[in-house]
């Protein structure tokens, strides 16, 4: 029998008679394994979609986690392994959850969870940035960075929090058996609070990415600016492995790489120590990304028995300032800020959350979890007080960069964002710069009637899943129910004619990059689970009018966020079955040149 057809799995309302593993399954059916119990799924035919994308995820599985593409990228990725545990969560609950743990266990002292994790077993020329580029263990030791594991130094989009919660929801039982979210969460809150803290240079309460390959649409028209001011590395210091699988009119220039070889270089040699770089960008995907993850955290810190309250009052707070630094109301979207481009802003505080150094939370949690929140605070203090945490001395206002990138529509995920907001985003993604569920197959990454328009070239024009598949999930929160089914059905087509490609041309579909791509297969398997979400999101808007109509006021954040989970606000495990309805953001995601 077929390994991967062993993983197939579909969850339904009814239940499935279990077998021995001795007695023979019935005829015609695929056998499956959950939470270590028999179960079958006899309507899924051989060739479907649904087991294609399956075998696509078990043909990349190396024993512990997933890599995007054994050829391109042999490694674990960050935001990659989060997308596919979501996806995986349909296959193996087991599985998905080891996938994170296996991330998170190469988590630095500091908080950090890196771009990459290294697979010893690939020889040092397969990629580049290889692990004796980045010397982890040595350059990052003042930042704790594990010694039996080597990890790249910088970081990628933080899903992670959403993709445990999620990962939770598909089998609770197990995943509180393995004490699952207990042992995560210490994990997700430093993560967080380094992200919140040290990566606050811009002064504004917002995250920074300090390499083009944190944001993961490494090669952006977004970073041309901010990329000019850096002095590329010579030519002959490095050699690019991704030339051997792609072709070079699709990959970065020669230029641009010298130029994120040389970040990589300088923020090593300096010990990965944040704020004394040249390029520190907010990004509004990248910090969407992060309140989904504080929403999250918010859940997961319920389920172990706290209120969550304060968790989601930061995320809005986040939320409004996302809207005060990136939002242009004049373009009808989000756009990234150059921290060190404009006049300069002397002194100042790390941001409008400085005063929110500790999580209320921690205190309610389990000894051995206030014991991690507590280590990881003390880290922080230490690390300020011996000069690491440099933003407070170089926050600046920054300018907005005029460069439209799908990155200003993925904001659309926030349940707290302004109706007025959300609905110009929803214009704007069908407009002419963008042209969803009109001249373009699937949403492109940067505007097609951009200078810089590439309808093939990397994160220059082609349409990525990971992206799509996130403003499929904000189109059906905000009540955008058929404009998201179109593109839901966009993707699955796409995917399936394109051979889970990477990425794709936006106006033809067809495929670019890798083949076989573990996050297109994830986010595959997500959509084909998940049909009757947007009768969930029907009955959550028709609460809403209720309230309206009756004069209730709703709290325009956590209560839509709990509502879209399924789960009333402020209940504690005790409360959850083992059937969690489904969260409006399930469903997986990727990317990036990834370093």
């Amino acid at each position: 029998m077929d390994r991967t057809t062993q993983l197939t799995i579909r969850r339904t309302g009814t239940t499935t008679p279990a077998r021995t593993s001795g007695s023979p399954a019935p005829p015609g059916s695929h056998e499956i394994t959950h939470s270590g119990a028999h179960v079958y799924d006899p309507d899924r035919p051989t060739g479907s979609l649904h087991l294609r994308a399956a075998r696509v995820l078990e043909g990349n599985w190396t024993g512990t986690s997933t890599v995007p593409s054994h050829g391109l990228y042999p490694h674990q990725w960050s935001w990659d392994s989060a997308f596919i545990a979501i996806g995986l969560r349909h296959l193996s609950p087991l599985r998905a959850q080891t996938e994170l743990e296996t991330l998170l266990g190469a988590q630095w002292g500091d908080g950090r969870i890196p771009h990459i994790v290294f697979n010893p077993s690939v020889p040092l020329d397969a990629y580049f940035p290889s692990p004796d580029f980045w010397r982890s263990s040595t350059a990052g030791r003042a930042a704790g960075a594990p010694r039996t594991v080597q990890t790249s130094g910088i970081v990628q989009p933080p899903v992670h929090g959403l993709a445990a919660w999620l990962v939770h929801q598909a089998d609770p039982g197990l995943s509180r058996s393995r004490s699952f979210l207990s042992r995560m969460y210490p994990r997700l809150a430093a993560w967080h609070r380094y992200l919140l803290h040290r990566r606050d240079l811009g002064g504004g309460g917002l995250a920074s990415v300090v390499h083009p390959w944190e944001q993961g649409m490494d090669n952006s028209p977004c970073w041309d600016a901010p990329l000019s001011r850096v002095t590329p590395a010579a030519p002959r210091s490095f050699r690019r492995a991704d030339l051997d699988h792609g072709s070079a009119e699709d990959r970065p220039t020669d230029l641009d790489y010298g130029r994120y070889v040389r970040l990589a270089t300088d923020y090593r040699d300096g010990g990965y120590a944040d704020g004394a770089g040249e390029f520190a960008v907010e990004d509004p995907a990248f910090n969407a990304l992060l309140i989904a993850s504080e929403h999250a955290l918010a859940a997961i810190a319920q389920e172990l028995g706290a209120a969550g309250t304060a968790r989601h009052a930061r995320a809005e707070r986040l939320t409004a300032a996302l809207v005060e630094r990136l939002w242009d109301p004049t373009e009808g979207m989000f756009f990234c800020r150059d921290v060190y481009g404009g006049d300069a802003r002397d002194g100042g505080e790390s941001g409008a959350l400085g005063s929110d150094r500790r999580s209320p939370e921690s205190g309610a949690l389990a000894p051995e979890q206030r014991s991690a929140e507590s280590s990881a605070h003390a880290s922080e203090r230490r690390s300020r007080q011996s000069g690491a945490h440099t933003s407070e001395q170089r926050s600046r206002a920054g300018a907005l960069i005029p460069e439209r990138s799908v990155a200003g529509l993925l904001p659309l995920i926030l349940p707290a964002l302004p109706r007025d907001i959300a609905a110009t985003l929803v214009r704007t993604a069908g407009g002419p710069h963008f042209g969803l569920g009109g001249i373009a197959r699937l949403a492109p990454s940067y505007d097609l009637t951009g200078h810089a328009f590439d309808p093939h070239r990397y994160w220059r024009g082609p349409a990525w899943f990971n992206t799509n598949w996130l403003l499929e999930r904000g189109l059906r929160l905000h009540g955008e129910h058929g404009r998201a089914e179109e593109l839901r059905a966009a993707l699955l087509e796409t995917a399936d004619t394109s051979g889970f490609a990477e990425y794709v041309d936006p106006y033809t579909g067809e495929a670019c990059g890798a083949l076989g791509f573990s996050w297109t297969a994830a986010l595959t398997l997500d959509l084909l689970h998940e049909p009757a979400r947007a009768d969930q999101a029907d009955r959550a808007d028709r609460v809403d009018r209720v309230d309206q109509s009756t004069h209730v006021v709703s709290h325009p954040g956590h209560r839509a966020f709990d509502k879209a989970q399924g789960t009333p606000p402020h209940t504690s495990h005790a409360s959850h079955t083992t059937q969690t309805p489904h969260s409006s953001f399930e469903t997986g995601a990727k990317g990036g040149d990834r370093g």
